[in-house]
C-alpha cells in the first residue's frame, strides 16, 4: 500500500490518475462530487483537526491506525478514497500472475471471489466500504468496514476497496447497490491492486 504523507504540515487532495470521463462505468458528474466535493471536505477537515492531535507530521496510515473521533472519520475517509480512486483506469482489468494465483487459491476462482465480495457489499448496512485484504498469514480476505472504517485497524494489508457510501453512486444508480458494484470491474486495474501487495 502506498501511504500518503503530509507536505509541510498538510495533506493534499489527490489527482485523479486518468480523465474524469475516462471510467464510463462512473459519471463524470459522479466523479466532481465524490472527488471534487466529498474527498475535498475530508481532506480540509483532517487539515483542521491535525493541529494539536499529536499525529501532526505522521503518514496517513499512521493517523488512521492511531486516532479517534472525528480525526479518524476523516483520516480514515482519506485513505480509502484515495485508495478507491488509485486502484481504477482503462487498462489491466483482470487479475494476472501472482495476484490471480491468490484469488484462486483463497477463494477457489475469480467468478466465486467476485461474487462474495459484491454480495458483502451489497448486504453491509449503511454507509462503509468493502475491502479485500491481505491478513498476516499471507491469505487474502474480504471484510466489511462501516463508515470510515479501514482494515489496517485490524492488523490487515489493504488492497481493493468498493465504497458503498450512497454519494459513490446514487448520481448514476440510484438505490441499485448491487448494479454499481457489479459494473467497477470493468474498471478495477488489477496492477495497481497487485502493487499494494
Amino acid at each position: 500500500m502506498r501511504d500518503i504523507l503530509p507536505v509541510n504540515g498538510v495533506f493534499e487532495m489527490m489527482q485523479l490518475p486518468y480523465a474524469a470521463d475516462a471510467l464510463q462505468v462512473i459519471s463524470v458528474g459522479t466523479l466532481s462530487f465524490h472527488h471534487g466535493k466529498h474527498l475535498k471536505a475530508y481532506v480540509d477537515n483532517l487539515n483542521r483537526l491535525l493541529p494539536g492531535s499529536g499525529l501532526e507530521g505522521k503518514p496517513i496510515s499512521e493517523i488512521v491506525k492511531q486516532s479517534e473521533g472525528g480525526l479518524f472519520n476523516n483520516a480514515g475517509q482519506v485513505l480509502n478514497h484515495v485508495m478507491y480512486f488509485e486502484q481504477f483506469g482503462t487498462e489491466h482489468h483482470e487479475p494476472t500472475g501472482k495476484m490471480l494465483e491468490m484469488i484462486v487459491r483463497d477463494f477457489g476462482s475469480f467468478e466465486a471471489f467476485k461474487k462474495e465480495f459484491e454480495q458483502k457489499g451489497a448486504t453491509l448496512f449503511g454507509s462503509g466500504w468493502v475491502w479485500l485484504s491481505l491478513n498476516g498469514e499471507g491469505r487474502l480476505v474480504i471484510t466489511q468496514e462501516a463508515n470510515a472504517g479501514n482494515p489496517l485497524r485490524s492488523g490487515l494489508t489493504p488492497l481493493l476497496t468498493f465504497d458503498v457510501w450512497e454519494h459513490a453512486y446514487y448520481i448514476d444508480y440510484q438505490n441499485r447497490r448491487p448494479d454499481y458494484l457489479s459494473a467497477l470491474w470493468q474498471i478495477v486495474d488489477w496492477q495497481v491492486v497487485e502493487s499494494r501487495l
